[in-house]
Order: C-alpha cells, then sequence, then structure tokens
C-alpha cells in the first residue's frame, strides 16, 4: 500500500526525511480494525515526528498521520480516536499513552490498524474530509474551551495565534457557544479571518485587550506566554496545548500564585469528548475551516504548508 512516512529524522531539515511509497499492510491483531482510510489531516506533530520530537529512530520507517476518518471491513463510515493506550483498550492495561505514528503506523496511508475501541461512528452530516479534521486539532481546542478552561456562554477567551487548526477551531467552537472571543495574529490576514470565524476582535500578538479574560487557549509558548499570563483575569484558566515558539522563559510564576492563576495542560481528549464534539458539529451546522486538499502522492507539499505556517484552517490528505 501507498504511506507517507518518516524514514529519517532531522532537527533541521525535517523534510528531508518524508518519504512517500510502498509500506506493507497492517498486519491482523486481536481487538484491532484495518480501516480504509478515505482522508487525513495534518497536524504539527507530524512535522515534530520529523525533526525526531516524540519518535525514536528504533520507531523508523514510521508512518505519520494521527487523524483520519474512513471505512470499517463491515462497511461503517468511521473516525479514529487516535490516542492509544489511554485505558488499556486492545492493548493492554499497562500500556503508555501514546498518539498513532509514534509507536503505532500513523494514518497517512491507504490502510491503518486501530484498536476497535478506538472507532467512532462518522456522522453522516460530516464528509469524509470534514471529519479527518477532528480527532486532533478540533478535539483538543474542545477539550481546552469547554473541559479544561470550563467556559459557558457569555464568558470570554483570548486565543493566542489565529490561523492553525487548532486555534482556528478554538474560534470556531468558541464563537457557536456564544464565547466572546479575542484573537492575536501577526498576520493582517489572518486576524481578518479570525473574524470571520467569529472572534470579537482580533489584535497583533501582545497587544492590551479591552479586558482581562476568564481563560486563554495557548498553543504558541515562548513568543505569547507573558501577554498569555497578563491578559487573564485573577483566578482564571490558561489551557496549554502546545508551544511553537519554544519553551516559556521565565515562567512568569510570580503572577501565577498572586492571581492564583491555573495552568492546565492538554493533550487531545477522550473519546467521549469526541463524540460529543461530533454531535455539536452535527446539530448546530459548524464545519472545519479547510485550508488545502491534497491527495496522498502530494503529502509532502501538505506537510510542507503545515511546516511553514502559511495555512488558516486543516490541511488534509485524501486517499482514493
Amino acid at each position: 500500500m501507498i504511506a507517507a512516512y518518516a524514514a529519517r529524522l532531522s532537527a533541521e531539515d525535517p523534510m528531508s526525511g518524508l518519504e512517500v511509497g510502498e509500506r506493507p499492510e497492517p498486519a491482523a491483531r486481536e481487538n484491532w480494525t484495518t480501516v480504509d482510510v478515505r482522508a487525513a489531516s495534518v497536524n504539527h506533530h507530524d512535522v515534530w515526528s520529523l525533526q525526531g520530537v516524540g519518535l525514536a529512530a528504533k520507531s523508523l520507517p514510521m508512518t505519520l498521520g494521527t487523524d483520519a476518518a474512513g471505512v470499517a471491513p463491515d462497511g461503517t463510515e468511521v473516525v479514529i480516536h487516535s490516542v492509544i493506550g489511554a485505558d488499556g483498550h486492545g492493548v493492554g492495561p499497562r500500556e503508555t499513552r501514546s498518539l498513532l505514528s509514534e509507536h503505532y503506523q500513523g494514518t497517512f496511508a491507504e490502510r491503518v490498524s486501530v484498536p476497535s475501541a478506538n472507532l467512532l461512528p462518522k456522522p453522516a452530516q460530516l464528509s469524509f474530509e470534514e471529519a479527518a479534521c477532528l480527532p486532533t486539532a478540533w478535539l483538543t481546542a474542545y477539550r481546552m474551551l469547554f473541559v479544561a478552561a470550563n467556559l459557558r456562554p457569555g464568558n470570554s477567551v483570548l486565543i493566542q495565534g489565529a490561523g492553525g487548526g487548532l486555534s482556528s477551531a478554538a474560534i470556531a467552537l468558541g464563537a457557536a457557544a456564544g464565547i466572546e472571543i479575542y484573537a492575536t495574529s501577526r498576520s493582517a490576514q489572518k486576524r481578518e479571518r479570525a473574524l470571520t470565524l467569529g472572534a470579537t476582535a482580533a489584535f497583533e500578538p501582545g497587544a492590551r485587550l479591552p479586558m482581562r479574560v476568564d481563560a486563554v487557549i495557548e498553543s504558541v509558548g515562548k513568543a505569547t506566554w507573558a501577554h498569555s499570563t497578563s491578559s487573564v483575569k485573577a483566578g482564571g484558566t490558561i489551557a496549554v496545548a502546545g508551544l511553537t515558539t519554544g519553551d516559556p522563559e521565565p515562567a512568569n510564576l510570580t503572577r501565577v500564585f498572586f492571581q492564583e492563576l491555573r495552568i492546565q495542560g492538554v493533550t487531545m481528549g477522550t473519546r467521549e469528548d469526541l463524540a460529543a464534539l461530533m454531535t455539536f458539529m452535527a446539530r448546530t451546522g459548524l464545519r472545519p475551516t479547510i485550508d488545502s486538499v491534497m491527495p496522498l502522492e502530494q503529502a509532502r507539499n501538505a506537510i510542507q504548508r503545515v511546516a511553514s505556517g502559511d495555512h488558516f484552517g486543516k490541511v488534509v490528505i485524501t486517499v482514493n
């Protein structure tokens, strides 16, 4: 079968290790199901994997991709929850938590094998391309907003770095739930796009907000951390799911303890969160913002677009 995989790792030139070509078919395993992939979406996780972050050289070659929607052997249209080992289903009770493409082959392939318990029915209202956007960026955004930060209609939130899959998902989800949203981006075009998704206002990074917010959605790290800690109100929450610009230094711990801020890390979400997210989208008519769609044979271009930071929304890979 055709797959896009990491053949080598390079922190300096991650794309040099990407290959698109023939890989072995998934082996049959008890309590696992092989899914025919119809669509998968690209995440920064795929770029980090090529850099050797979270992916060891001994695991190569490794098919990339964490997200996918496809068809199960019985013809059921499914969405894959890509957190493996969270509760032992299909891998044993002592399995440490990982994502597809870390210990087990990923979704940028014609077929992928996952624990059967990780399959959820795809809502008929969502296309394969739309559904494939959900399991990482949209699921993480959903959990950051509604579980980690416990936001409700009428609350306020700052979303740092508008433009990527996670931040655009958080803007759209928050707006649909009646949350007042402030977004930041270095790009005037991306700030304008944030407004079209439902943001109340969009600012340049570091700009003073009209008020301190109930929570911050933080995935940028070093470049925005000081702004995040100064923008959240006393007792508020900073939900953290990434650090694309590196670890913040200093951490502004004086403000954290003096203002009794809550720092909550988030990695993806549960199957129950993913089911709730899909129900939310099916009932409200909300759909993922898709930047571009490319065939599996053009996986290099798809991953490179995410690595460049020029995208707005999700980049999707389709499989014929």
